[in-house]
C-alpha cells in the first residue's frame, strides 16, 4: 500500500530517472513526499517554471531520455509551456508533471484550474489526466513510450491532488522498451543506385537520437565515398567540422556556395533532420511539396515523412540504426564528385575568416578564443539573439552533444540548459553564450547554479538591446526605433550577490584571462562584454543596416 505520490515516484525510478527539475506547489505535495524517500532520484529546486521546464528540456538533449519536471497548476503551467514549446520543436523527450485542484472541485474553476487536455492537447505529443490512483503505472509507463517513440517529444500528465494523496495497491509497471525502424536492404539498395547516378550528392544531418557512435559512423561514410556533410540548424556538433567532408551550416545565414549546393544538388542525402524553416531558409531551398533536388529523407518517425516534402526515397529509421547500416551503402566505381566536395570545403574555410566588428570587443575573436582554448569536450549553450550568428559562424564544434541550442529560437534557454548540462557531465566544462536580453529572461536560474555549487561560465554579450528584432526593424522601418531598447545590470556584480565570481570585459585581450579566472573560480560565472551597439551582426553594423533600407 502507497499513496500515490510514492507509487509516481517508484515509476520514474523504474524508467530510469534520476533527476527531477520542479517549482514546488502545494498542489503535488505528495509526489514531493515520495521524492523525499528516494535514493536514486535527485530533485533540482528551481526558480521559475520556464527555467524548470527548459532544464528538463536540454537533460533530455544531453541524456536521450525524457528529462522530467513538476510545476503547479494554473501560472506554473502557464509559465511551463515555454520549455514545452522548445521540446515539441526540437524532438526532445520531456514529461511534464502538473499539480492539479483535487477531483471533487473540477470543472467549477477552481483556484488556479486548467483543462490540461485542452491547454496541452494541440502543443505537445500527448496529454492526459490521471484519475485513478492505481492506473499511476499504466500512465507514467505510456508517457515514457510517448515520449522516445518515433519523433520523440513532450508529454504533459495532470495529477489531482486527491488522486496523489490517495492510498492504494499498485504494481508496478515493466521497463518500456521501444521498436526500432530501420531501413531494410531495398532501401540501401536504391540509395547506392541514386549515388551512383548523382554528380553534385550533399548529406544533411540533424534530429533526434543521434549519438557519439553515429557521428563516428557517419564520418566513416562520409570519408569512404568522399561526401559532402551539412548541419542543420543548430546540430552543429553532429559531425566534427574540422573534418574534410564538413561543409558548414545550413542555418541562418548559410555561406554563398553552401546555399547554392543545397540548391543545386543532385541528390540530397538527410539524415534525422525535419528540413524546417531555419535550415532551409524559410522554406526556400526545396520546392514545396516536389523538391526539384533528387531526395532521400531518413526520419524516425513515418508521419513526419511527407509533411512538407515528398522524398523520392523515404526511409523510416532511427539515426543509430541507419547509421549501423551505412556499411552496406556502395560506392561508385568511380567519385565524380571529389572535386565539388573539396570546394564546398574551401568555401566553408572561407566563410569562417573573421569579418572585423567596431568596438573594443570583438565578439568574433571573442568566439574564437573559446573554440580554440575551451576543451574539446567543453559544452556551449545558447540561447537566440543575433549574438549567437557569431557562435555558428566562429565556434568549431568537434564532438557529438557540445553543442545545446534551441531550433526553436528560443530566448532564455542558454542558462538553464548550462544548468542541466552540467548536472548531467559535471567533469565537462560548460559555457553558456547569451546576449544581454536572452540572459535576463532565466537570470534568476543563476540561483539554482548557486545553490548546487555548478561551475558553468556564462558570457553575455551586452549591447543593451534586443539586438534580432532591432536589425529586423531597421530592415524594415529604418531609424524608427521602439521596443528593442534596454537597460541592464551590472551583470558581474550579479554574479557576486550569489557568491559567484563575476568580471567585466571592456577590451578583448582582457577576455582570455578573464576565461582562465572564471573556469578556475570552482563558481557560477558570469562575463559581461561591453559591445559596441554598432556590431550588431557577423556581417554588417547597424548604421550599414539602416543605410543598405533607406537607399
Amino acid at each position: 500500500m502507497r499513496h500515490g505520490g510514492k507509487i509516481l515516484i517508484d515509476q520514474l525510478e523504474a524508467q530510469g530517472a534520476t533527476t527531477a527539475f520542479t517549482v514546488p506547489g502545494e498542489s503535488f505535495l505528495a509526489a514531493l513526499d515520495g521524492l523525499h524517500d528516494t535514493n536514486r532520484m535527485r530533485t533540482i529546486i528551481c526558480r521559475q517554471e520556464g527555467g524548470a521546464a527548459m532544464m528538463a528540456e536540454a537533460w533530455g538533449k544531453m541524456t536521450g531520455r525524457p528529462g522530467i519536471c513538476f510545476v503547479t497548476r494554473g501560472p506554473g503551467a502557464a509559465n511551463a509551456m515555454a520549455g514545452l514549446h522548445v521540446a515539441q520543436q526540437d524532438s526532445t523527450p520531456m514529461i511534464l508533471f502538473v499539480g492539479l485542484p483535487g477531483s471533487e472541485h473540477e470543472d467549477r474553476e477552481a483556484f488556479q484550474e486548467i483543462d490540461t487536455k485542452r491547454l496541452f492537447g494541440s502543443f505537445v505529443k500527448w496529454a492526459a489526466v490521471i484519475r485513478s490512483t492505481d492506473r499511476i503505472p499504466e500512465y507514467v509507463s505510456r508517457a515514457f513510450h510517448v515520449a522516445q517513440s518515433g519523433r520523440p517529444g513532450p508529454v504533459v500528465l495532470g495529477l489531482p491532488e486527491d488522486m496523489l494523496s490517495a492510498v492504494v495497491e499498485a504494481r508496478d509497471a515493466k521497463t518500456v522498451t521501444l521498436a526500432e525502424p530501420g531501413p531494410s536492404a531495398v532501401d540501401l539498395e536504391r540509395l547506392s543506385a541514386m549515388l551512383a547516378r548523382a554528380t553534385r550528392p550533399l548529406v544533411l544531418v540533424g534530429g533526434p537520437g543521434w549519438s557519439g557512435e553515429v557521428q563516428r559512423q557517419l564520418q566513416a561514410f562520409a570519408e569512404r565515398l568522399d561526401l559532402p556533410v551539412t548541419a542543420g540548424f543548430r546540430f552543429q556538433d553532429y559531425f566534427d567540422n574540422r573534418h574534410r567532408c564538413y561543409v558548414g551550416h545550413a542555418g541562418i545565414g548559410p555561406h554563398a556556395k553552401l546555399a547554392d549546393a543545397i540548391k543545386a544538388t543532385d541528390l540530397l542525402i538527410t539524415i534525422g533532420a525535419r528540413l524546417g524553416e531555419m535550415t532551409t531558409s524559410g522554406f526556400t531551398m526545396l520546392d514545396i511539396p516536389n523538391p526539384r533536388q533528387p531526395l532521400v529523407h531518413v526520419h524516425p518517425s513515418s508521419d513526419e515523412l511527407g509533411t512538407v516534402y515528398r522524398a523520392d526515397l523515404a526511409i523510416a529509421s532511427t539515426a543509430r540504426a541507419f547509421a549501423a547500416a551505412l556499411g552496406n551503402v556502395k560506392a561508385p566505381a568511380n567519385i565524380p564528385w571529389r572535386t565539388w566536395r573539396s570546394d564546398l570545403r574551401s568555401a566553408c574555410e572561407a566563410a569562417w575568416a573573421a569579418t572585423e566588428t567596431p568596438g573594443s570587443v570583438k565578439l568574433e575573436q571573442v568566439i574564437r578564443i573559446c573554440s580554440d582554448t575551451l576543451p574539446e569536450n567543453a559544452i556551449i549553450t545558447n540561447g537566440a539573439g543575433n549574438y549567437a550568428a557569431f557562435l555558428h559562424r566562429y565556434f568549431t564544434y568537434k564532438g557529438y552533444r557540445t553543442q545545446l541550442a534551441p531550433t526553436s529560437g528560443s530566448m532564455g534557454y542558454g542558462l538553464p540548459a548550462a544548468i542541466a548540462a552540467k548536472l548531467a557531465e559535471p567533469a565537462r566544462p560548460v559555457i553558456c553564450i547569451a546576449g544581454d536580453g536572452c540572459f535576463m529572461m532565466t537570470a534568476q536560474e543563476l540561483a539554482t547554479a548557486a545553490q548546487y555549487g555548478l561551475a558553468i561560465v556564462t558570457v553575455i554579450a551586452n549591447n543593451g538591446m534586443y539586438g534580432t528584432i532591432r536589425m529586423h526593424q531597421e530592415k524594415t522601418y529604418p531609424g524608427r526605433v521602439v521596443g528593442t531598447t534596454l537597460v541592464n545590470p551590472d551583470f558581474a556584480m550579479f554574479a557576486r550577490s550569489f557568491g559567484g565570481h563575476g568580471e567585466t570585459v571592456a577590451r578583448t585581450e582582457e577576455f582570455a584571462p578573464a576565461l582562465k579566472r572564471a573556469l578556475a573560480s570552482g563558481k557560477p560565472a558570469v562575463i559581461e562584454l561591453k559591445l559596441d551597439p554598432e556590431a550588431l551582426t557577423p556581417r554588417q553594423t547597424l548604421s550599414q543596416i539602416r543605410a543598405a533600407a533607406l537607399r
